[in-house]
């Protein structure tokens, strides 16, 4: 369905848990125009959780799914053997 899950474990549970904490917030404290804006965030957040994927992640190249080297450095995929010392 998406070309690639850019969105990890620790990213989805923050999300599912704001969002549900949002929808529930607009539930019982928004006034009517603010609680639909509310519940349309909450949606997403949890939608995206669900897919692992963040149309707003691609966009910018980001990942927090560990795949892909999203958020790593270009070191920390080699092994350290390879690695230069920086010593000659």
């Amino acid at each position: 369905m998406f070309s690639t899950a850019n969105v990890g474990t620790a990213d989805r549970v923050v999300r599912i848990l704001l969002g549900i904490a949002l929808a529930a917030y607009a539930y019982t404290s928004l006034a009517s125009p603010w609680s639909w804006v509310a519940y349309a965030v909450a949606a997403i957040l949890i939608l995206t959780a669900l897919v692992r994927f963040c149309p707003a992640y691609a966009l910018f190249g980001a990942s927090t799914s560990g795949k892909s080297g999203g958020g790593k450095s270009a070191n920390a995929s080699t092994p350290p053997s390879d690695r230069p010392s920086g010593l000659l």
